[in-house]
C-alpha cells in the first residue's frame, strides 16, 4: 500500500496540483495585500476618507462587518480576472493542428473509404 501511494504522489498531476496549490496560495496572499495595503485605503481617501475595514452594523448583538465583505470580493474579482486572463491566453497558445484526411467517400455509393483506394469495396466503382 505504501509502494502504491508513493506511485500517485510521484504521478506528474499529483505535482503540478501541489505546486499550483502553493503558488495559488502565495498569489492569494499577494493580491490581499494589494487590495488591504493598496486599493481600498485609495478607494477610501476618494469617498472621503472611509476605512474599509472598519465598517459594520450591529444587528442585534452581532456585529456585520460588510467593509470587509467588499475588501473580499475585491480579492475574488481580482484572482478571477487574473486567472482568466491566464487561461485565455492559454488557449491563444494551444494551437489545433490540422487534421489530416484518412477516409474519403465514394462518389457512387456514398459509403466511407480508405483515401489511398483506388476501387470501392462496397460497390466495387473504379475511383
Amino acid at each position: 500500500m505504501l509502494k502504491e501511494f508513493r506511485e500517485f504522489a510521484i504521478r506528474g498531476n499529483v505535482m503540478d496540483l501541489a505546486v499550483a496549490v502553493i503558488i495559488g496560495a502565495a498569489f492569494g496572499a499577494i493580491v490581499t495585500s494589494l487590495v488591504n495595503d493598496i486599493l481600498m485605503p485609495l478607494i477610501g481617501l476618494v469617498m472621503g476618507g472611509i476605512d474599509f475595514s472598519s465598517l459594520a452594523i450591529m444587528v442585534g448583538s452581532a456585529e456585520v462587518r460588510w467593509g470587509l465583505f467588499v475588501q473580499n470580493i475585491i480579492n475574488f474579482l481580482i484572482i478571477a480576472f487574473v486567472v482568466f486572463q491566464i487561461v485565455r491566453a492559454m488557449n491563444r497558445l494551444k494551437k489545433e493542428e490540422p487534421v489530416t484526411p484518412t477516409t474519403k467517400e465514394c462518389p457512387h455509393c456514398f459509403t466511407t473509404i480508405p483515401l489511398k483506394a483506388a476501387r470501392c469495396p462496397n460497390c466495387t466503382s473504379q475511383l
